[in-house]
């Protein structure tokens, strides 16, 4: 992968056998990278980033100006995020009954410890729980899509991943998503779903792939957008 500078903008760029320049700017540092055709010289494609500066720096502004949630100390009164929702959270201790999380009323989302329970086990039973709530969502999607993509997914798994929402082994069949998608509206979680299921039909983001997402989910670039919206830390 090569790198090249515009007007202080650090470029990645990655030539592959397609026909088009795709450019696009990714959270959370407003990351560039532009794939090219093999055969389009430096210096084409340094003239196409600098037609493209204006649209650049509007769409690494948009990452600079969002919406970033603080550090977590899990504690009552914080705001968490569940299925694109605000929740409050609402620590209660108690030594009568097991411990787990619950929704109340809409609004609230109950965490169940012992007493003393320290940050790093309130913070664990929260996650457990995002991940159970997640694995019981991905099985009605990935059902629902298979007939209409055309493709069985073997299996599926969750796990926390830093700079992907998701990843496909097409050999194997298998997709994987990121936890925190669990914060996120159920359209935008269907989304990746697809776009990773998509995968086991066309393993690179070329014209190939944008083309089946456009046919099978016409507005993926609108949930897209939505879900790089909002970073939740």
């Amino acid at each position: 992968m090569e790198k090249i500078i515009v007007n202080n903008i650090e470029i990645e760029l990655t030539k592959k056998n397609i026909k088009n320049i795709y450019i696009s700017v990714h959270p959370p540092d407003g990351r560039v990278k532009i794939s090219a055709p093999q055969y389009m010289d430096t210096d084409t494609i340094r003239l196409f980033a600098i037609s493209k500066l204006s649209w650049i720096r509007k769409q690494q502004k948009k990452f600079i100006n969002q919406e970033r949630q603080p550090e977590r100390e899990y504690v009552s009164g914080e705001s968490h995020y569940f299925l694109g929702q605000r929740y409050l959270l609402n620590v209660i201790y108690t030594n009568k009954r097991k411990q787990g999380v619950e929704i109340r009323n809409k609004k609230y989302i109950d965490l169940y410890v012992r007493e003393n329970t320290p940050k790093y086990l309130r913070e664990r039973a929260m996650t457990e729980w995002y991940r159970r709530e997640l694995k019981k969502l991905i099985p009605t999607i990935i059902a629902k899509w298979e007939p209409i993509i055309g493709v069985e997914v073997n299996e599926f798994g969750v796990k926390k991943m830093k700079t992907r929402w998701g990843s496909c082994n097409p050999k194997a069949k298998r997709i994987w998503l990121n936890l925190e998608l669990v914060k996120k509206s159920p359209t935008c979680i269907e989304y990746v779903v697809v776009h990773e299921m998509t995968h086991l039909l066309e393993r690179k983001h070329n014209e190939r792939f944008i083309a089946y997402m456009d046919k099978f989910l016409p507005n993926w670039r609108a949930i897209k957008e939505e879900l790089n919206g909002l970073i939740y830390e």
